[in-house]
């Protein structure tokens, strides 16, 4: 049982670098090679745990050749246009200026039903609301609205805005994340006057996101937890 136990976690600690080295990319952005690489993995990784008997390097060894693999992959991709067409595909338009491109979804094998409930996934419930959707090589569904149906911005109206930067989660449960506190314009004697200006403890903050502003919003601990 013992064995079994570090067997298990040195197998989950060579996956968990494994997927690391290989990139972050979610489950549903994996490209075709991706998968076939995470999924055999899984299964190399899964046989020592079920059979003690099997040495641990017979799976080990599978698992460093499959990511350097991968990598080796990645890197012709990046070079060769060809290449990366051949193992990924290219992007198809299978909406045009409201109009659905039959063809282009009986190639892809894509019902109807997938693809409105890709739409709906974009906030988007009129296909003729749509100018241009596009299938990416990862399965993800782009859209670009039609220019009368798109959200307006302070740009198109003329009017300037203040850059207020990325607004960064400083606190955290009560701990402040210090290293978050620069790239909001902020330091330590800042945070404490926000704190006192906001009438709250250090400790009694579950969550606090500020950004260059000096704009912050404070959510305090729930009195039952």
């Amino acid at each position: 049982m013992l064995i079994t136990f570090f067997r298990s976690i040195i197998l989950y600690i060579m996956i968990i670098a494994a997927v690391r080295i290989m990139g972050k990319r979610q489950i549903g952005e994996l490209q075709p090679t991706e998968l076939v690489i995470t999924i055999l993995i899984s299964e190399i990784a899964a046989i020592p745990m079920q059979d003690n008997g099997l040495p641990l390097f017979n799976s080990i060894i599978p698992i460093l050749v499959l990511v350097a693999f991968e990598i080796i992959l990645s890197v012709i991709n990046m070079k060769s246009m060809k290449f990366r067409r051949v193992m990924e595909g290219n992007s198809v338009i299978v909406i045009r200026d409201g109009k659905v491109d039959q063809a282009a979804l009986k190639k892809l094998r894509i019902t109807t039903d997938d693809l409105t409930e890709s739409l709906r996934q974009k906030d988007v419930f009129d296909i003729s609301d749509v100018q241009y959707a596009i299938l990416e090589t990862n399965g993800a569904l782009s859209v670009l609205l039609k220019p009368d149906k798109r959200t307006v911005t302070t740009g198109d109206l003329g009017i300037p805005a203040a850059d207020s930067g990325l607004p960064c989660a400083v606190v955290g449960d009560g701990v402040i994340m210090d290293e978050l506190l620069a790239e909001c314009g902020m330091n330590r004697n800042r945070l404490e006057k926000l704190l006192r200006k906001k009438n709250v403890q250090l400790k009694d903050v579950f969550l606090l996101v500020a950004d260059r502003t000096g704009k912050a919003t404070v959510i305090k601990k729930d009195d039952a937890i």
